[in-house]
């Protein structure tokens, strides 16, 4: 097992370049150059200061140049500095981002799991019962349902005309004179709304997979011959089948890892959340290069990390795999 963790480990190194490979050269291909911002607005801008600009940020070298400078860098840990006007370090920016981010999605990804599981195991076993036909209608809905039209909706309807939930940021006017209590609920108050948002698609999907998962498991036979010993129910399938279960999940929750990042810029942007989504989409739309490939290192990263750890819980939950790694 420790020898299959090291090779897979060795190996993500010239995926990972493979993959920064392709993000910059993509970006450089865009349309569009962060010189652009600071020179089509202003009248007085010529050609030799957007030249200049452009030695500035290294544009003006060659794009293999340019992508051996950024790689040397990154092997020192140093995303370099971002082209917006503060100039700031780009990790920087990261690091302040990043557990909102983190923070939401963690919490999505544990009511996702503490929902679906149940509901889907409970629609495979009690399969065409009203319970099930609800469920079914839950998660046609779930898919239909686009997360940016529900996340305005809760707002004008749970936020605006109701109340019962700010519907931007992350914290209140007057936070810092709170207890220490107090500031706690009204992050947590300010988070229910994106939470829910961002966990309400994956219900569906994974409650779905799930039931499918669970009805294909129990016509086994090995869980006829559990219920044949006199095992009861609950042992049967909580015992024996939600393991078996749970395998293919295992692969879902280790994918959903870059959704981290990815999934985050929809109701971040909407919700005025300072997270890891809205500075990606801020650095797009500036054509900030360095900090668009961090955060891409990061989300590439991520998805890795997330292939790795499907496999390590494969391995934890099916002793053959662990036997034969």
């Amino acid at each position: 097992m420790v020898l299959y963790l090291a090779k897979r480990l060795v190996m993500m190194v010239p995926l990972l370049l493979g993959i920064t490979l392709i993000s910059f050269t993509v970006i450089h291909l865009a349309p569009g150059e962060p010189t652009d911002l600071q020179t089509d607005l202003n009248p007085d801008a010529g050609v030799e200061l957007k030249e200049r600009l452009r030695a500035q940020y290294g544009l003006d070298q060659p794009l293999a140049v340019q992508y051996g400078q950024w790689v040397k860098r990154l092997v020192q840990l140093d995303f370099g500095t971002s082209f917006s006007q503060d100039r700031r370090p780009v990790w920087d920016k990261i690091v302040e981002r990043l557990p909102i981010t983190v923070l939401i999605n963690v919490l999505s990804i544990a009511l996702i799991l503490a929902v679906s599981i149940p509901i889907g195991i409970l629609s495979a076993t009690r399969r065409n019962s009203t319970f099930d036909r609800l469920t079914t209608l839950f998660v046609f809905i779930g898919f239909a349902t686009p997360s940016f039209w529900l996340a305005l909706l809760l707002m004008d309807y749970l936020g605006v005309y109701l109340g019962w939930f700010p519907i931007s940021g992350i914290k209140s006017l007057g936070h810092e004179y709170l207890t220490g209590p107090q500031q706690i609920w009204d992050v947590i108050h300010h988070l229910m709304l994106p939470i829910l948002v961002s966990a309400f698609g994956g219900l569906a999907g994974f409650s779905r997979y799930m039931r499918s998962n669970m009805l294909e498991v129990v016509q086994q036979d090995y869980i006829l011959t559990a219920r044949a010993k006199g095992l009861s129910e609950k042992i049967v399938i909580g015992k024996h089948a939600l393991r078996n279960a749970l395998l293919p999940l295992i692969t879902l929750l280790g994918l959903s890892v870059p959704g981290l990042i990815g999934g985050s810029v929809i109701f971040e942007s909407i919700f005025a959340i300072p997270g890891m989504g809205k500075l990606f989409y801020d650095g797009v739309m500036m054509r900030d290069y360095p900090l668009i490939m961090g955060i891409l290192v990061i989300g590439a990263v991520l998805t890795l990390v997330g292939n790795l750890l499907a496999d390590v819980g494969y391995a934890l939950a099916d002793p053959r795999i662990r036997n034969q790694s």
